[in-house]
């Protein structure tokens, strides 16, 4: 773990000088003024894929965000099903629920190696009450994360399987340039689109077969977007 102290991430030292995301985190629109009234430092930490970032019930004490790689939220039912009900990748901020509560409501696990900045939940907070620009860039992740949910609900746990394969697919490739996207155990594939292991294993392979898909390294496919998309209407 590296400790990056506020000062330090204003003025670009360390990795915060070279970081590809700094311009979308959090606190990216404060100022000098805003960084001086700080003083706790930042955590940078890689988590390795399969790694737990917290469980359901932990104290809710701290933000992320992610630098790189992919993160799963996963909720569990009564009985121990569990359902993956969020992805979140570079950019994205969660643990808001620390804002307003004591305890995280998911089990956050990195499905790849991640990368991510944990902010401290009182940090935020304080800066939020002062500072309308932070306020108003919380409302506006707070809106995304809604935004996202619903787009999980209408385009991940609805339709035939094949459809939900797809739309996964292109959700994994869309930020791409080459149309690459990078895919997990197919257990994880069925708990996020509500679908059987071996009905997300038969439909992958259906769509490998027909060559819309192809996978070069395991787990690493290229998609045929332009007919995909045709696939599902999109």
């Amino acid at each position: 773990m590296k400790r990056v102290e506020v000062g330090e991430a204003w003025t670009g030292v360390a990795d915060c000088r070279h970081c590809v995301i700094r311009d979308a985190v959090l606190f990216s629109g404060l100022t000098e003024e805003d960084f001086s009234h700080l003083h706790r430092p930042i955590d940078q930490i890689t988590y390795r894929a399969g790694a737990r970032i917290y469980d359901t019930g932990d104290q809710a004490a701290t933000l992320f965000t992610i630098r790189s790689g992919l993160v799963k939220l996963t909720q569990y039912l009564p009985d121990g099903t569990a359902r993956i009900v969020r992805l979140l990748r570079k950019t994205d901020l969660f643990g808001l629920e620390a804002m307003i509560d004591e305890e995280y409501p998911h089990t956050a696990t990195a499905l790849r190696d991640t990368e991510v900045c944990r902010l401290p939940v009182d940090v935020v907070r304080t800066l939020s009450h002062a500072n309308s620009r932070l306020f108003n860039e919380l409302m506006t992740r707070w809106h995304h994360a809604v935004g996202t949910a619903d787009r999980w609900i209408t385009e991940f746990s609805t339709g035939s399987a094949r459809d939900r394969v797809v739309r996964l697919l292109l959700w994994l490739s869309e930020k791409e340039d080459d149309e690459r996207c990078e895919l997990f155990s197919r257990e994880d594939l069925g708990a996020l689109l509500g679908l059987t292991t071996e009905t997300a294993s038969r439909t992958m392979a259906e769509l490998k077969r027909k060559g819309f898909i192809s996978e070069p390294r395991p787990n690493q496919f290229l998609c045929d977007t332009p007919n995909l998309r045709r696939l599902v209407g999109m």
